[in-house]
């Protein structure tokens, strides 16, 4: 016998078929969603501050750094245990894809402060190829730019539904790119995967800011879902942020000597 779907099950599956904007919803002046939006900006503000601050202990104490980077003659070689927190986000979430059916919000916690924790040890490589006034620089324009997208997403009526179908196709020709580039070492390539990749998740930051709005309305003030939404709000844009980061810094981040 299956169970029927509640709420949140409902609203899970009419995202991953497109969602269309609700015609009554007043969003200038619902403070409920201000709420739920501020509680998904804050889990995500601590968790740029976690994943920054492991960040910094593997790119800039040695004893963490040999750990998981080596020096050769020609820059850094990655260790197996490097290779381990490299790999671990994408393991983190595609197996919640299969163990997290009837996800709750202890789960989906638990799921995104693993992946931030992951992230943050393996954005270390930042500090070791890249100035520290760069990597700074870069963070606060990526901020700049993130808080913007996101203002749009969440003010503009226009629906992004179709957008993200195209965003999320781009992003697989990114990682196929990358793949492909890994065999090639072509500096042109690495530049065009790079300008794809801002423009790519620029646009997922928006279109996932409005998703999340619509997830509040869909899920008709239901507090279990609603913190279980939170959760996956905050990692879907912790993950875009970090990536518009990186893109960035392959045309702002000045290199070590």
């Amino acid at each position: 016998m299956t169970r029927p779907k509640g709420g949140f099950e409902t609203a899970m599956s009419d995202f991953r078929n497109g969602y269309s904007i609700p015609q009554t919803a007043d969003m200038s002046v619902d403070a409920g969603l201000r709420s739920f939006m501020l509680g998904v900006y804050n889990k995500l503000a601590i968790g740029l501050v976690v994943a920054g601050a492991l960040a910094f202990v593997t790119g800039n104490v040695p004893a963490v750094t040999s750990l998981l980077w080596v020096q050769t003659p020609t820059g850094y070689g990655i260790t197996m245990l490097g290779m381990v927190v490299q790999f671990l986000p994408l393991v983190l979430l595609f197996g919640s894809m299969f163990f997290m059916k009837n996800p709750t919000a202890g789960g989906v916690n638990l799921l995104y402060w693993a992946v931030v924790a992951s992230i943050g040890a393996s954005l270390g490589f930042v500090f070791l190829r890249y100035t520290g006034a760069s990597v700074a620089s870069t963070f606060f324009v990526t901020a700049a730019a993130f808080g913007a997208l996101s203002l749009f997403g969440y003010a503009t009526k226009k629906d992004l539904s179709g957008l993200g179908t195209f965003l999320i196709m781009g992003v697989i020709g990114l990682i196929i790119a990358s793949i492909v580039n890994m065999f090639l070492g072509s500096g042109t390539l690495m530049l065009i995967i790079s300008a794809a990749g801002v423009l790519i998740f620029s646009g997922l930051i928006a279109y996932d800011t409005q998703r999340l709005k619509m997830t509040y309305y869909a899920l008709g003030g239901n507090e279990a879902a609603m913190g279980v939404a939170t959760g996956f709000g905050a990692l879907s844009l912790f993950i875009n942020f970090v990536n518009l980061f990186q893109f960035l810094l392959m045309f702002m981040g000045g290199n070590r000597e």
